[in-house]
């Protein structure tokens, strides 16, 4: 048994990848083990993300789980004083300041559960994911299989014209690819121009 003095030990864990990696899934997985375990968690996600539901953080193989949505990190802050587990789905569309909230609620001996996109649909580093992945304690990085050939995918590739870079969508606007095929769908994307 613990003493009083005992002072939990927060951290965070990142979890990322490219779309239909498993990132959700793996989150969800994480946060019921936490419930399962009695701890007191918080979800939340932004509130641009209503692909399957307004309110819940749903994975693409729709396994479920009550969330917040939210506009701004620093909402995080007000979780209450007993949470021991914070989840936050689609990271990547987080400002910046994701990062210190990360920091400040883990120095708080919370533990901090993120998934998001490494990269965007040009394959360059997206949002605030590069920063976490720097100070967490735990990073996994998880793969689709590429839709092509079959190799392990870590790029997602955007099918629709649009280069805004957040277009939410499923496999109507992406689709997973590996490093060989993507280089050869955006080569011939550039043939056509």
């Amino acid at each position: 048994m613990f003493s009083e003095s005992f002072k939990k030990s927060g951290c965070i864990e990142v979890i990322c990848g490219s779309m239909f990696s498993g990132k959700t899934e793996e989150l969800i997985r994480r946060l019921k083990r936490a419930q399962f375990a009695n701890q007191t968690i918080a979800i939340f996600k932004p509130v641009i993300d209503k692909r399957y539901s307004d309110e819940d953080v749903v994975s693409h193989d729709l396994h479920s789980i009550k969330s917040r949505p939210i506009s701004t990190p620093s909402e995080m802050l007000s979780v209450s004083a007993d949470t021991q587990v914070v989840g936050i789905d689609e990271a990547q569309f987080f400002d910046e300041s994701l990062v210190s909230v990360a920091q400040e609620l883990a120095n708080r001996g919370i533990r901090v559960i993120i998934a998001g996109l490494d990269t965007d649909y040009l394959g360059k580093p997206f949002g605030p994911i590069p920063a976490l992945l720097a100070v967490a304690e735990d990073v996994q990085k998880v793969h689709a299989i590429c839709v092509r050939c079959g190799s392990l995918a870590n790029h997602s590739h955007r099918l629709s014209k649009s280069d805004e870079l957040v277009v939410l969508g499923e496999k109507d606007v992406y689709e997973p690819l590996c490093r060989n095929c993507y280089n050869e769908a955006i080569r011939a994307e550039k043939e056509k121009q």
